[in-house]
């Protein structure tokens, strides 16, 4: 039985689930607070340790550093939410920078073209791989470690195969391409910050994701198939249509980031993007998204992107060995699980 508040004076009782949560609570209920501590912290650390940290050029190099990862934590962290994970979502990147440019050199087509045809690629990659996670119900590690190695592959034997080197060939001289780099690869000097077009894409992004997340019917679909998927398919989830979708997203999501790897260099080396996979995983669980799903946002992974480039960056700007930074990043992937489980434990504690 449900117990009720005490009723308000001539009033009936109220349930205690409609009572007003105090402002505490709420804070310790957000999946994001550990991250934006953390954040905080690693910046107040670089303010003092490097001498240029706060300089207005470096904090564009950091946002610029934050937003190439970003773009792609913030899918990640959705389907982490919606239990499972993408294993191929590194190698993907460089696959949409490679059939955009190769298709349109190839087909001397508009370089328009090759962004169309890379854009339908990328969606079919997530969409296979939602299919054949549905189908089979093999675990996701399974099924995206196979599309990684696949795409690893294709990405090195058709470049070869074609272009006769590891690389593609220039496309800057094409139509299309500098109306395509505005929308990809542009930037801006606002008070002697350079600001990279990924920024607003990635802040673009964040601002859908949770839109998503918090306000809309899918919103809860993904939460509910990550807490339990057969509990949610039994009240009428569509549970395969679902983690489909996630999937087609980190799709959508890696074809921004690779027309931006390739309006920005102009040519793709095809071995790039492996490994990059585990650095959006960890920006999504430093941003508070559970492994085991049905927690997380797209603002906490966000965050974790941030803390990821001001650390890359920080200790550049502190000339310290960048050897190191494997090793922070690791320790923060840890303290910030801790940070995480104790904030989840306050706030079930107070509920």
């Amino acid at each position: 039985m449900t117990a009720s508040a005490p009723p308000a004076e001539g009033g009936p009782a109220r349930d205690e689930r409609l009572l007003p949560a105090s402002p505490l609570k709420k804070l310790l209920t957000r999946p994001e607070l550990g991250s934006v501590v953390g954040a905080a912290a690693v910046f107040v650390f670089f303010a003092f340790a490097a001498d240029g940290f706060l300089r207005a050029a470096s904090l564009g190099t950091v946002l610029y550093a934050a937003s190439t990862i970003g773009i792609m934590a913030v899918p990640v962290a959705l389907l982490m939410i919606g239990g499972e994970f993408d294993l191929s979502a590194g190698v993907l990147v460089t696959t949409s920078a490679l059939v955009s440019s190769m298709f349109s050199y190839q087909m001397t087509a508009n370089a328009w073209v090759g962004v169309a045809v890379s854009l339908l690629v990328t969606l079919a990659v997530g969409l296979f791989n939602g299919f054949m996670l549905t189908r089979t119900r093999l675990p996701s590690f399974i099924i995206t470690l196979g599309t990684f190695l696949m795409l690893t592959g294709l990405n090195l034997g058709l470049t070869k195969l074609i272009s006769g080197t590891v690389s593609t060939k220039t496309i800057a001289d094409m139509e299309g391409f500098a109306s395509a780099r505005a929308l990809f690869a542009s930037e801006a000097t606002i008070g002697g910050a350079t600001l990279k077009v990924t920024i607003l894409w990635w802040l673009g992004l964040i601002a859908v994701a949770t839109w998503v997340l918090l306000r809309t019917r899918f919103g809860n679909w993904v939460f509910a198939v990550g807490g339990n998927a057969e509990a949610a398919r039994a009240v009428g989830v569509p549970v395969r249509r679902t983690k489909t979708l996630l999937y087609m997203g980190v799709g959508f999501c890696a074809w921004v980031s690779g027309q931006h790897l390739l309006f920005s260099y102009d040519v793709v080396q095809s071995g790039e993007g492996v490994g990059n996979e585990l650095i959006y995983i960890i920006a999504a669980v430093i941003g508070g998204c559970l492994i085991t799903g049905g927690y997380g946002s797209a603002v906490g992974a966000a965050v974790g992107a941030l803390i990821f480039g001001m650390t890359s960056k920080g200790i550049v700007y502190a000339e310290w060995n960048p050897d190191w930074f494997k090793f922070f990043l690791g320790a923060m992937l840890l303290l910030a699980t801790l940070l995480n489980a104790w904030v989840r434990k306050r706030a079930e504690a107070t509920s």
